[in-house]
């Protein structure tokens, strides 16, 4: 049965002038096509070479029935696809245009299409007119939707036709619940079209366009009850992007009457867990990364610990532990060096005992916070709290553990605070200080506050000229003294994030 697909296909030479189709049915329906009426016999020989030392059967459908107890084995070394040689990736250097229509789901999938052909060794392009493959991610949720990709396929297939004879030549793809739903149209339609792949199919992509660029037309719409790309992180295809997607389950199951996405995107299924905080920490990890590298991004966070036991943590149903939290502020101190951090406490929880309320003393200790918000507990009601602990340590006991709180906090601040005494902060001017007219305030890298004479200054390094600081501008302050809560210092100079940056 799991024989190589050359004697599936038959031997070269042998390729009758009609459409050539493979069918195989598991978890779905698939449709393996090539066509390629008129190809000289050249081209129909290099493709049959090709399938001769290619995959079997069995390569193409590992991946819809796995072996039970390895669903989610995601670290597994992935092998490379045995019709892709390092020789024809790297004479390929195909460049491919990705275009997107519809929902965010297209969005999340046009990326996981990207990270699967860059990988295979293909180059983005923003520019249709450098394309060597065109692929639309399309829609089928109405019908102009539809209506618009045929519109579009016209308009790149005149493309398509003027390409120079010494380029090579153009391949157009379409992707997505359109393709699911209208494969045999697409394909036979005024030939628009030389890919076809389903939802489920972006992993196959590559070898779609190896058997592409033989001429032939190629297309797989397996719709399966386990693809969900859990191991594929997706590449974000918009350099100016400002937001990000996780996925976390695909198809669906609801079947309503009007709608036809169970039909181009199949059953429910939900991506494992494990891969999806695998995901969220790596968009975590980017967003560190951003602001460690943006002079105009504030090195702050705001990490709300509320308690320093695991126990009380629990109670709380924060969904972490004192251990975690403790390798969560690691990791953000490693990816951006002298961060600003601060937190919020609570004393005196339900069932509080005075060992947990140490072990919140030494957090505090442990972290040195530059800012920290604390209070007393107090029962809300309609909390689960009320409903179902007890608020059972009395005020008196409550009030001596925030006071002590507060005082560790400011202790442990002023020192952090104090090492900046002697060094010039770059400054963001807000306006005057509350407590003096004659004095301005601002916020440094940290998000700290600083408090400034309001005095003339030079006008940036050197020029000679004396100006005041007006809000908005940005100021070079040389620290004099450090409370828990504020940094005073002299005013040096106006300045700019870019002369900052080059500083540094």
């Amino acid at each position: 049965m799991l024989q190589p697909l050359q004697r599936v296909l038959g031997a070269a030479g042998t390729f009758p002038g009609r459409p050539l189709s493979w069918a195989a049915r598991s978890q779905g329906r698939a449709r393996l096509s090539t066509r390629g009426p008129g190809e000289r016999d050249g081209g129909l020989a290099d493709f049959s070479a090709r399938l001769a030392a290619g995959p079997t059967l069995r390569h193409f459908l590992r991946n819809a029935s796995p072996a039970q107890g390895t669903r989610h084995q995601l670290e597994e070394p992935e092998e490379p696809a045995p019709y892709l040689t390092s020789s024809i990736l790297e004479e390929a250097r195909r460049k491919v245009y990705l275009e997107t229509y519809g929902c965010q789901m297209n969005v999340n999938d046009t990326e996981i299409a990207w990270a699967i052909l860059q990988k295979s060794g293909y180059l983005r392009t923003h520019q249709l007119e450098e394309a060597d493959v065109i692929l639309l991610v399309t829609c089928s949720v109405r019908e102009k939707a539809e209506q618009a990709i045929w519109n579009r396929l016209r308009h790149l297939t005149a493309l398509k036709s003027k390409r120079l004879r010494s380029q090579a030549p153009l391949r157009i793809g379409i992707l997505g619940c359109m393709a699911e739903r209208l494969r045999e149209e697409i394909l036979h339609r005024e030939k628009l079209v030389d890919i076809v792949a389903g939802p489920d199919a972006y992993r196959d992509l590559p070898r779609l366009l190896t058997v592409a660029e033989s001429g032939q037309q190629a297309a797989n719409v397996l719709l399966s009850l386990d693809e969900t790309y859990a191991d594929v992180l997706p590449v974000q295809t918009s350099p100016d992007a400002t937001s990000a997607f996780v996925s976390i389950t695909r198809g669906c199951d609801n079947m309503c009457s009007y709608c036809i996405v169970p039909f181009t995107r199949g059953r429910e299924r939900s991506r494992p867990v494990a891969s999806i905080l695998r995901a969220v920490r790596m968009l975590s990890d980017q967003v560190l990364q951003l602001i460690q590298e943006r002079h105009n991004i504030c090195k702050q966070l705001h990490l709300p610990a509320q308690s320093g036991s695991s126990r009380i943590l629990e109670a709380m149903r924060r969904g972490y532990t004192r251990e975690a939290y403790l390798e969560l502020v690691q990791h953000v101190r490693d990816s951006i060096p002298g961060v600003s951090l601060s937190s919020d406490f609570i004393a005196g929880f339900c069932g509080e005992t005075e060992g947990d309320h140490q072990q919140t003393v030494s957090l505090l200790r442990q972290v040195r916070y530059n800012v920290g918000f604390l209070f007393a507990y107090s029962m809300r009601q309609k909390t689960r709290a009320y409903h179902r602990l007890q608020d059972d340590v009395p005020a008196e006991v409550k009030r001596r553990r925030l006071e002590e709180l507060i005082s560790v906090f400011r202790e442990e601040a002023t020192r952090v605070n104090g090492a900046m005494v002697g060094r010039s902060q770059l400054v963001l001017v807000e306006g005057p200080s509350k407590r003096s007219a004659a004095q301005l305030c601002g916020r440094n890298d940290g998000n700290i506050r600083v408090v400034f004479p309001d005095t003339e200054m030079e006008d940036g390094p050197g020029s000679g000229a004396l100006v005041r600081a007006q809000p908005g501008d940005y100021v070079l302050v040389k620290i004099t003294s450090a409370s828990s809560q504020t940094l005073k210092g002299v005013l040096l100079r106006r300045t700019t994030l870019r002369e900052s940056a080059a500083r540094l």
